[in-house]
């Protein structure tokens, strides 16, 4: 699970999507909601909204729930205000944590933040305190498709991707932020389907965690991400096993 934003991570939310599917709507809703306000309802127009509506539509997510979250956004429908919020901290063996937020009540949030990293052996820390022992990357995830790792490496590396990342019958793609789209853009061009497409948090080095630490840490990461207010969670740890 090295970094806790490589292939690891996203098969494991691949796994519980169907039995959190109310909880990842909600969470999407939020992102439109965010997206909406701060660069216009127009998803040709508002580069990180059709993001966040190419993600919900992947997951088959009614385009009356996504127009609806727009509305709110514009004040054409009433609705809660979001704020977004970053949390730093330290988990289980020392291991750097961010979380990236999305409330209407960042009292409440980083309440249970707090909380549930002091629950498992870790604590809240200031601003910027692991912040820089990470870099934001674009990631786009996608099945193989019956493509080969040399396939997907053709498409994208004259559009600026930097890595690619092969798990059983998935790629993970990686590329900086100004490259993010037209990486996307050569994907989709070359026919293949985008499973998710985000910025992430990228460890510039990984800690490594085993042991009772390692079981702390997924104990920890399970309650943060299990929080309604929560939208992403990424650490440095690479798992070992023993």
């Amino acid at each position: 699970m090295s970094g806790h934003s490589k292939w690891s991570t996203i098969k494991r939310k691949k796994a519980v999507i169907d039995a959190k599917r109310g909880k990842i709507f909600s969470k999407l809703i939020k992102e439109i909601t965010v997206a909406a306000r701060q660069g216009g309802g127009d998803i040709d127009g508002n580069p990180r909204l059709r993001l966040v509506v190419d993600n919900a539509k992947s997951v088959n997510m009614p385009m009356d729930n996504i127009e609806r979250a727009i509305k709110k956004a514009t004040g054409d429908v009433e609705g809660a205000q979001y704020l977004e919020l970053t949390y730093e901290g330290y988990g289980p063996g020392g291991v750097a944590v961010l979380v990236e937020s999305v409330t209407d009540n960042k009292n409440r949030t980083v309440a249970e933040v707090r909380h549930s990293l002091n629950k498992h052996g870790g604590s809240l820390g200031e601003t910027g305190s692991v912040a820089w022992m990470f870099d934001r990357k674009g990631v786009i995830a996608l099945a193989n498709q019956g493509k080969t790792e040399d396939d997907i490496m053709e498409l994208v590396l004259d559009a600026g991707a930097e890595d690619i990342q092969t798990e059983e019958d998935f790629f993970e793609v990686t590329s900086a932020i100004e490259d993010f789209e037209n990486v996307r853009k050569a994907l989709v061009d070359g026919g293949l389907e985008i499973e998710n497409a985000s910025l992430q948090w990228i460890a510039k080095n990984t800690v490594e965690i085993s042991g009772d630490a390692a079981e702390k840490l997924e104990k920890m990461i399970d309650a943060i991400e299990d929080n309604d207010d929560v939208q992403n969670l990424y650490t440095n740890a690479d798992f070992i096993e023993e």
